[in-house]
């Protein structure tokens, strides 16, 4: 029999908060965004849930062909363009858009000897500081785009920094907006924290909305806001079960490094999850975990293939029990991936994308 441990994903859920990003931007055009292997769900697994997109964003090529592959035959976005003057064929073969965002990809593009013109998205650096024209630059990188014969049609994009955080989108839109107020074409601008908070604003919704981390069932202001408060669903499971049980005494300790010590009569179950699975080796005593879907703690450090709950609030609970280490319980029960990430000290993106190739993983 295999190790109980199980990833499930979760169609239902994926066109649901698919649906609710749609409704947030009513007005807007949809990118499914399947960058690192959607999420570390897999292209493949989310794809069908995920076809009622306007679109699929997504990183690099070889993420590109495997959704033509699939039978997508709608636009594609590379959102960080192409990485060399070679990828122009290919993007010209599969039909490709992708993002401009230096002068080194205008020169490949001026180069480039296509029978087909692109579609391109001329990124502006509003602020973020990663990627991008600056606003002084971006109008000349436009007028060179606008004269190349390759290039059928110029949208405009950007990347906010802090639609999650107090300090706000407002600078970065007066950027944008002010920089290409009079220029043609289609505009993106929200990921998924700006399309959730600033849903109302028209400038900041754009033509095409860019959700992300929303759409697998992660609120992207968490703590402010959880996944309750928005309508969002968990699209992945990682499950396991209690593969032995232990009565300590006070004084007694759990794990490596004894960083937990019993104070008072204590049942412990032991989970076949650890660090190698993906879940993350910094989570401490205290984060939540359900059995047989009541919510509970870890106890102790994280092993490399077990881990410790406290069985208190769960008496019943013995050999075999069921664990859910995020995502929801057979009994419907939730636990929110952000609550699990938020006690390692990182983003559910990091667990998402972590999750170790030996844990088998299901559609269901």
């Amino acid at each position: 029999m295999p190790r109980p441990i199980l990833a499930t994903i979760h169609p239902d859920a994926l066109r649901h908060n698919l649906a609710r990003m749609r409704a947030a931007a009513p007005d807007a055009r949809v990118w499914a965004i399947v960058k690192a292997n959607a999420y570390g769900h897999g292209i493949e697994r989310v794809f069908d849930a995920l076809r009622g997109a306007d679109g699929f964003a997504l990183l690099d090529l070889q993420e590109a062909e495997r959704v033509r592959a699939l039978g997508w035959r709608g636009p594609i976005l590379l959102l960080e363009g192409v990485f060399d003057p070679r990828d122009l064929e290919l993007c010209s073969r599969l039909g490709l858009w992708h993002a401009v965002h230096c002068d080194q990809q205008i020169d490949w593009l001026a180069a480039h000897k296509t029978q087909v013109p692109h579609r391109v998205f001329l990124k502006m650096n509003s602020g973020m500081n990663r990627l991008g024209f600056p606003p002084q630059r971006f109008r000349a990188a436009w007028t060179r785009l606008d004269a190349l014969p390759q290039v059928e049609e110029i949208s405009l994009m950007t990347h906010f920094s802090d639609a999650d955080a107090p300090r706000g989108i407002a600078h970065q839109v007066r950027s944008f907006v002010e920089t290409t107020h009079d220029l043609p074409g289609e505009r993106s601008l929200s990921n998924s924290a700006a399309s959730l908070r600033h849903a109302g604003d028209l400038q900041v919704r754009g033509d095409w909305i860019r959700p992300g981390v929303a759409v697998y069932g992660s609120a992207p202001d968490f703590p402010e806001h959880d996944i309750r408060h928005w309508d969002l669903q968990p699209t992945m499971t990682l499950a396991s079960r209690l593969i032995g049980v232990q009565q300590l005494l006070p004084g007694d300790t759990v794990g490596y490094g004894s960083s937990f010590t019993a104070d008072v009569p204590l049942r412990i179950g032991v989970v076949a999850c650890g660090y190698a699975d993906g879940y993350p080796r910094h989570c401490t005593t205290g984060t939540p975990v359900l059995v047989d879907g009541v919510r509970t703690r870890l106890i102790g450090r994280v092993s490399m293939d077990m881990l410790a709950v406290d069985l208190s609030p769960v008496p019943h609970a013995g050999f075999g029990s069921a664990v859910t280490l995020w995502g929801r319980a057979d009994d419907g029960a939730v636990l929110p991936i952000d609550e699990v990430a938020a006690a390692a000290g990182t983003l559910s993106y990091e667990l998402m994308c972590a999750l170790a190739p030996r844990v088998p993983v299901v559609v269901g």
